[in-house]
């Protein structure tokens, strides 16, 4: 007779309760000898290698506009924050991932699930701080680019790093369940109470960012009415098109946002560390996408940072990229 094989996840709490459950309930982290050995657990794998896609690509990015002194303007500095934000997070998962399997020691674990909430965290601030430098650059497009716009961005910069340090350090000073297992979250080794904070503030920063994007749309499309009055209500002319264009990126870019985060953040104020792990890993994998799709919104788009990144890659930069004109679709 063969024994059953468990697989321990490590963003779970070990041995939870859920595994004397039942079959139906054990299957998410249990592997039979009768199909192939697993060292690790798969869904522990698939973390580790969006870890790696993240470091790359915002890796390249944080690059790029570390090296090119011409892009020090809020808006890149904004994105550089994001991107260094998402490459520490992707390192994070890399780190969590052999630390658990490797070293099997809670306080390095401690470390890592630290430095992915704080990263994490700074990369949603960071999207929040894009969506502000944005509305203010509508709003106040005459005044916008001046000494006091960049010193708000520095300010901005400091206060969401030094609350998402905050935030990080929590587990590694004692927040965390290692000693009650009853406080445990979805999220191993965080506490109920952390996470239920983590997932109301993010509930807040998407209202909030919501709220900004309804604004944005309104300038938009009122400065487009303005400029089709003058061209005789033409629907046709390049900047409406353009102008539907940038209302129809806003959109992709909230709605990208959402789908990423929102399942994960529903899940962890309904859920606890007695739900299956299966739960958990489906909702957090794809909150870590958005850091994938981060540097295809909001920096490979841009045109400056384009020109830039071919610099860096061949040393030159092709015709149709170096004539390419900024348009309201990329803002």
């Amino acid at each position: 007779m063969s024994e059953e094989l468990l697989v321990t996840p490590s963003w779970v709490t070990p041995d939870p309760i859920w595994a004397s459950r039942g079959a139906e309930n054990i299957t998410a982290a249990t592997f039979s000898p009768d199909s192939p050995e697993w060292l690790v657990n798969p869904w522990d794998v698939v973390l580790c290698i969006s870890g790696a896609l993240i470091a790359c690509e915002n890796g390249l990015v944080v690059l790029v506009i570390w090296q090119n002194p011409a892009l020090r303007a809020p808006m890149f500095l904004l994105i550089g924050s994001l991107a260094l934000a998402d490459l520490l997070a992707g390192l994070g998962l890399i780190l969590h991932f052999f630390f658990a399997y490797l070293l099997h020691s809670d306080p390095t674990q401690l470390l890592t699930v630290g430095l992915v909430v704080a990263s994490f965290s700074a990369s949603i601030f960071s999207l929040l701080a894009i969506t502000i430098d944005r509305y203010l650059s509508l709003y106040y497009a005459l005044t916008y680019n001046s000494d006091r716009t960049l010193t708000f961005t520095y300010t901005m910069l400091v206060l969401l790093w030094g609350v998402s340090l905050c935030l990080g350090l929590l587990p590694v000073t004692g927040v965390n369940c290692l000693g009650a297992e009853s406080t445990c979250s979805v999220v191993w080794p965080l506490t109920k109470n952390n996470v239920a904070v983590l997932s109301v503030s993010f509930l807040l920063l998407f209202g909030l960012m919501l709220q900004l994007y309804v604004q944005i749309c309104k300038i938009v499309l009122h400065h487009a009415h303005q400029i089709a009055l003058q061209h005789h209500f033409l629907a046709t002319t390049p900047h409406y098109v353009t102008t539907r264009k940038g209302v129809s990126t806003l959109a992709l870019i909230l709605g990208t946002f959402a789908a990423c985060w929102m399942p994960f953040t529903v899940y962890s104020l309904v859920g606890d560390y007695t739900y299956p792990p299966l739960y958990t890993y489906a909702t957090l994998i794809p909150a870590t996408y958005n850091s994938i799709i981060n540097p295809l919104i909001y920096a490979f788009r841009n045109q400056e940072i384009q020109r830039a990144l071919w610099l860096v890659c061949c040393g030159c930069v092709p015709a149709s990229v170096a004539k390419r004109a900024c348009t309201p679709s990329n803002v």
